[in-house]
C-alpha cells in the first residue's frame, strides 16, 4: 500500500482568491452530502468549479470533493454554495435521524443474524 500524499491546504492567499475574500459558509454541506453536478463545466469557469463538476458526475461526498481537491473543507462549502445558488449542483442531504425509526426493530435483525449462521 503506497502511504499517502500531505494534503496541501493551500497558501492563504491561494485561499482567499479561490473564495473571492469570503471566509463563512451557509452551512447547508455535511461532510456527507453527496453533491451531484447538474451541468459540465463551461469555459472561463474558475478551475475549481470546473473540477468540483468534473468530480461529481456521480454522487460524491463533500469530504471526498475537499480531499481530491486538497482544499479544506470550509473552502469547498463556499465553492460548494456558488454551485448551488448557479444550480450546476444537487445536493443529497444524509437522511435525518427522525428515519431511524422506520428501521428495522433490532430483535428482529438478531433473528435473521442468528438464521444466517445457522445456515
Amino acid at each position: 500500500m503506497t502511504p499517502r500524499k500531505p494534503v496541501d491546504t493551500g497558501d492563504p492567499d491561494r485561499l482567499y482568491t479561490v473564495t473571492g475574500g469570503r471566509s463563512r459558509s451557509d452551512d447547508s454541506f455535511d461532510l456527507v452530502t453527496l453533491i451531484v453536478s447538474e451541468s459540465a463545466p463551461t469555459p472561463g469557469m474558475q478551475s475549481e468549479h470546473a473540477r468540483i463538476l468534473a468530480l461529481c458526475e456521480h454522487p460524491v461526498a463533500v469530504v471526498e470533493i475537499a480531499a481530491e481537491l486538497g482544499l479544506p473543507v470550509t473552502v469547498v462549502r463556499i465553492l460548494l454554495g456558488d454551485l448551488l445558488d448557479t444550480g450546476r449542483i444537487t445536493a443529497r442531504h444524509p437522511r435525518a435521524a427522525a428515519s431511524v425509526a422506520s428501521l428495522p426493530d433490532s430483535a428482529l435483525l438478531q433473528e435473521v443474524l442468528h438464521g444466517l449462521r445457522n445456515l
